[in-house]
């Protein structure tokens, strides 16, 4: 069995980022607004905590796995909301100390799978897919807090796995949107670095090319325009199919 150990690898270093991010808030940062409308820092990390249970016990066929725990609630938004009000009255060191355990468990349960392992994260994916998803998640409420705190934002090779995911996930954010993909339409994404670096997503023939910043396209595709509102525009759409990712990306559940 062949594990799956670069997008593992990716996570664990995109989560020890995120843990010495939040070693470096004060106790007062926890209580301040992030860049999510109506979420404090602690919500943050407390629905990372949560969810990352859930990507443990959805690994592991345990209690609180997806199937099981989603369907319990009437809306996904109050799934999500009941997660972060575990974490209500926890001081710092608990809430990290609860999230790092359920992130080392799903770490480790995710080293036992090979790459082509189905998970059953909502439609279901593949466990070097759900590795990335879980990954896109930690980048993606990273970033929540640090334009909440005015912290810069670095660019790693880590974000070419969210730009793909970005891509990869355009029918369901369509769907999510209710807006009919055109028909015969293909999207090729054409990113490149700070530093020059160059990547193209998507088929060579496409109809429709997505052109611009790699960190553009990650904040269109994780919905995390408004702590740069020039995400967006930095990115050029040729086709409507390219126009509507711009408008509708979402590589999340």
């Amino acid at each position: 069995m062949i594990p799956v150990r670069e997008a593992l690898a990716d996570l664990a270093d995109e989560q020890r980022e995120f843990a010495a991010l939040l070693g470096a808030l004060q106790d007062a940062d926890w209580q301040r607004p992030s860049a999510a409308d109506g979420w404090t820092v602690a919500d943050q990390v407390a629905h990372l905590a949560d969810t990352e249970e859930v990507a443990a016990d959805t690994l592991a066929d345990g209690p609180r796995a997806f199937a099981k725990a989603v369907p319990r609630y009437a809306t996904a938004e109050d799934f999500t909301a009941a997660g972060c009000r575990r974490g209500d009255g926890l001081p710092p060191g608990d809430l990290t100390a609860w999230w790092d355990r359920a992130a080392v468990r799903t770490r480790r349960l995710l080293a036992e799978r090979a790459p082509e392992d189905r998970v059953a994260w909502g439609f279901g994916m593949t466990a070097e897919t759900f590795a990335g998803a879980r990954l896109m998640e930690h980048w993606a409420h990273g970033l929540d807090i640090r334009d909440a705190l005015g912290l810069p934002v670095d660019e790693t090779p880590r974000l070419r796995r969210i730009a793909v995911l970005g891509h990869s996930t355009l029918n369901y954010a369509l769907a999510v949107a209710r807006v009919h993909r055109p028909q015969g339409r293909g999207l090729r994404l054409e990113l490149t670095e700070r530093d020059g670096t160059g990547h193209v997503v998507g088929p060579p023939d496409a109809t429709d090319v997505l052109r611009g910043p790699l960190l553009a396209w990650c904040r269109v595709a994780t919905r995390r325009v408004r702590g740069s509102p020039a995400a967006s525009s930095a990115l050029t759409a040729e086709g409507e199919l390219a126009e509507l990712a711009v408008l509708h990306a979402r590589a999340y559940l």
